[in-house]
């Protein structure tokens, strides 16, 4: 189950892919459909991550992480 940990509401677009970057910033890049669009940085909070989660943006439009599951590995 994940966990809501962003408090900015990032509105989304069709044709590009969200993303939490190793900066800890919300980006968008486009899909290999969309012809036009650029790699940007959506989102003006940052958040610190922390190993053994997964960092996403949720349907609702905030970050949310959930555990990784690594199988037994490190």
């Amino acid at each position: 189950m994940a966990e809501r940990i962003g408090k900015e509401k990032i509105e989304k677009e069709d044709g590009f892919l969200y993303f939490v970057g190793k900066d800890g910033y919300a980006w968008k890049a486009p899909m290999k459909t969309n012809s036009r669009g650029r790699k940007s940085r959506v989102g003006s909070e940052k958040i610190s991550k922390q190993d053994g989660y997964l960092y996403f943006i949720d349907k609702s439009g905030y970050i949310a992480r959930a555990k990784a599951n690594r199988k037994g590995r490190r």
